[in-house]
């Protein structure tokens, strides 16, 4: 054989596997580059600040995928009533929602716990690390997991407000009255002695309005005077020892979650917590802003006195207990968070 014939073979050879390895990386090469649109439903009414920054959430996740993972942005009830996004998610209706998972604690007792510990965590930082460096994240994922659903990150900042159309300068103050909560907030509230009512966020400003509730948590302060809230209830209760930090949190049909390439997963891990820190710090700039707007418009705002707030943790801690129903998982998310406070001096 000459060595013209041998190089000849070769490179015929050499030819045919890059052929053969061209067809076998097409369909690869085809998934990466091909446009995934995705829909997502926000809690948070169309032009307040919050749903700005799920803006920002989209359009991160597309500039991460140099364009080709693209989510349309839906505000609370442009594509399922509040109430319902849950059961649409979970059956493919759309394949996204930011919802506080504290809405569906009557379902799955885990989620009174990823949502908000009233009488809890005083900082945001303390409940974000909770997430992210003793586990939560995980055990978040293992609660929606259940239910056919996939738990992306969670959104913290800090208290929600009480806003009512009554003053309450002391713990007393509450009982006997009407008030709107949800999640773990509703069965620790409960334990104080409030009437509570579960609603939609969206259906708030009319409850005060009509006077179905005397007071009623529902966002933080900007958002809320947003909301118009400071026409329909005129004291301002603070600090939020109903809701002391918050998480709300993107959660995905698992379905459609699955079947990403781990580059727009990762992307979708990487917007949330980049919102959830832009987010936070937004609101602690302006929540001072926010005050002196509730002010303009007649508010009074009330302090609830540290000792008052102390004296009633013990009744939370009862509280927070019977919440888990007796539940695995919502026992084993509630001691992992109580350690994690006796660690930080806070039990």
């Amino acid at each position: 054989m000459n060595a013209g014939n041998f190089s000849r073979r070769n490179a015929l050879k050499a030819g045919v596997a890059s052929s053969i390895a061209a067809v076998a990386i097409a369909p690869a090469i085809a998934r990466a580059q091909s446009t995934t649109t995705w829909r997502m439903q926000t809690l948070w009414d169309g032009g307040t600040t919050a749903q700005k920054f799920e803006e920002k959430f989209v359009a991160r996740v597309a500039e991460l995928t140099g364009g080709r993972f693209k989510i349309s942005l839906f505000s609370a009830g442009q594509i399922a009533p509040p109430a319902q996004a849950f059961d649409a998610v979970r059956g493919g209706a759309f394949e996204m929602m930011k919802t506080f998972d504290g809405y569906e604690a009557g379902k799955i007792p885990s989620l009174a716990f990823t949502s908000t510990i009233p009488f809890g965590f005083p900082e945001s930082d303390q409940y974000e690390a909770w997430f992210y460096e003793r586990g939560g994240l995980e055990l978040a994922r293992q609660a929606y997991a259940a239910a056919g659903m996939f738990y992306v990150a969670p959104t913290v900042y800090g208290q929600e407000p009480l806003h009512s159309k009554v003053a309450i300068r002391k713990m007393s103050d509450l009982q006997g009255k009407k008030g709107r909560f949800v999640g773990l907030a509703s069965s620790v509230m409960g334990a104080m002695g409030v009437a509570v009512t579960t609603m939609p966020t969206g259906e708030v400003y009319s409850a005060l309005d009509k006077g179905v509730v005397d007071f009623a948590d529902r966002g933080d302060l900007l958002s809320n005077f947003e909301s118009g809230l400071a026409e329909v209830a005129k004291y301002v209760i603070l600090p939020g020892f109903h809701q002391p930090t918050t998480a709300t949190s993107y959660v995905a049909n698992k379905g459609a979650y699955d079947k990403l390439p781990a580059e727009f997963k990762s992307a979708l891990a990487v917007a949330a917590r980049e919102v959830s820190g832009a987010f936070r710090q937004h609101l602690l700039v302006n929540d001072a802003v926010a005050l002196g707007k509730y002010k303009a418009k007649g508010c009074e705002i009330i302090y609830m006195p540290a000792d008052e707030i102390k004296a009633a943790r013990p009744k939370a801690l009862e509280a927070w207990k019977a919440a888990t129903k007796g539940d695995a998982l919502a026992t084993k998310i509630l001691d992992s968070q109580s350690t994690f406070m006796k660690d930080l001096g806070l039990l």
